[in-house]
């Protein structure tokens, strides 16, 4: 059954297109003959000529660039020029990232479109000619397939580090579409960007997490646990009241409004009580193992190994093993 193909709003930062951008180019590559049509990827920047090369991939039929007044993501752009490309290309579905900028506008235009929507995809498939969307689901305790009946179009948001990039180069035409964004620019523009602080981590793609939470009690502790990790070789995190406090940036931050840790193996989970927040950035893992002094702790609920006990005696162990 020939059907309309796949739209992808493409996400970048600073001149760069953004890893998710390429890994959906992966996702709609994955069960592009099996769903029919063209792949298309928008662009949306100042000078959006500038990043076509990045996403020519294999798979790729044409690459959209729109022009904006400017480089930085912009909700309210992005919403109305996703609108109006699902309005002239009438895909079957409409890709976005599952972070911060597609959860800003994926939404929206779902809503706009009267589209099916799914967030948080980790899998995609087409069934008898019917797109299929898995997500995580009961806190990521399942995964759940969805589908979108009676839906002409559907708007997926993609987690991230979850799609393989296509490697081949691809041959796609690049086309110029004006958008008038006069309506959503007239009582509101974008001011600037605030960068957040550098980080030479991503929790997203690390195998092995190390993260700690409240139970470590004060800052001052924060150095032991972080030394640790590295001789461990285990990626750094924490949960959100760490981040809270300003003890740690962002981007060590494990949770709903952190990282997701999409490709860990092992996950050990330091004075953390288990808050719904930060069990849904890493509950799914196969592996993990949760300390704590508290035997109602929730994060037990989850833990494969759990030990209840003073966490300084078990690093104090630990750092003995790993000298």
């Amino acid at each position: 059954m020939n059907m309309p193909g796949t739209l992808i709003i493409g996400d970048h930062l600073n001149g760069s297109v953004r890893d998710i951008t390429k890994e959906m180019i992966g996702a709609a590559l994955s069960i592009k003959d099996r769903l029919g049509g063209p792949m298309i990827v928008a662009l949306m920047s100042e000078n959006p000529g500038a990043l076509t090369g990045a996403v020519n991939l294999q798979g790729v039929d044409q690459i959209v660039t729109v022009k904006t007044a400017g480089d930085h993501f912009d909700p309210h752009v992005y919403e109305e020029a996703a609108l109006k490309l699902g309005e002239r290309f009438q895909p079957k579905v409409i890709l976005c990232g599952h972070t911060v900028n597609g959860m800003g506008c994926a939404a929206a235009v779902a809503a706009r479109l009267g589209a099916g929507f799914a967030s948080d995809v980790l899998g995609l498939d087409v069934e008898n000619g019917e797109l299929v969307a898995t997500r995580g689901a009961y806190g990521n305790k399942v995964n759940l397939e969805v589908s979108f009946t009676g839906r002409d179009i559907v708007v997926l948001a993609l987690r991230g580090a979850t799609f393989p990039v296509p490697t081949a180069v691809g041959n796609a035409q690049i086309t110029g579409v004006d958008v008038d964004f006069s309506a959503v620019t007239a009582n509101m523009q974008h001011k600037g960007y605030v960068e957040a602080p550098p980080s030479n981590i991503d929790i997203a793609k690390a195998e092995y997490i190390l993260s700690v939470g409240r139970g470590i009690q004060e800052k001052n502790n924060l150095p032991r646990f972080e030394q640790l990790a590295e001789r461990m070789g285990f990626t750094f995190g924490c949960s959100r009241p760490i981040v809270d406090a300003g003890w740690l940036p962002k981007p060590h931050q494990v949770g709903q409004s952190g990282r997701v840790a999409s490709s860990c193996k092992l996950y050990i989970a330091i004075g953390i009580s288990g808050a719904v927040q930060h069990l849904f950035g890493m509950k799914h893992v196969d592996t993990i193992i949760a300390v704590n002094s508290d035997p109602e702790a929730p994060i037990f609920n989850v833990a494969t190994y759990g030990a209840c006990m003073d966490l300084f005696e078990l690093t104090k162990e630990l750092e003995a093993q790993f000298n």
